[in-house]
């Protein structure tokens, strides 16, 4: 199944960019090095996440090649997906 590469979902058109208020979102993707409980143990313990919510979005991640994890401001987006590679995952952030 092909999945857009995190470079192409960070590209934003003219549109998103004239929609300030627009929130943004954190995006991990799926990838060939982590597992999936992994992947699942760190949803839980940086969001905080109920163990179903954060398997969910595991599933999310495996079967769908992304899943969106977080929103808020840019400024938190940016700080989760730097949470996320500091975990090894693979991840963005955009404009929803």
């Amino acid at each position: 199944m092909a999945t857009a590469s995190p470079a192409e979902a960070e590209q934003l058109d003219a549109e998103e960019l004239a929609r300030p208020d627009a929130p943004w979102v954190t995006i991990v993707w799926n990838d060939p090095v982590n597992l999936m409980s992994y992947v699942s143990y760190v949803f839980q313990s940086y969001f905080g996440y109920p163990r179903a919510k954060a398997e969910k979005l595991m599933r999310q991640v495996h079967e769908a090649g992304r899943a969106v994890v977080s929103s808020g401001t840019r400024e938190e987006m940016e700080r989760d997906t730097e949470a996320m590679h500091g975990f090894g995952l693979w991840a963005t952030f955009s404009k929803s």
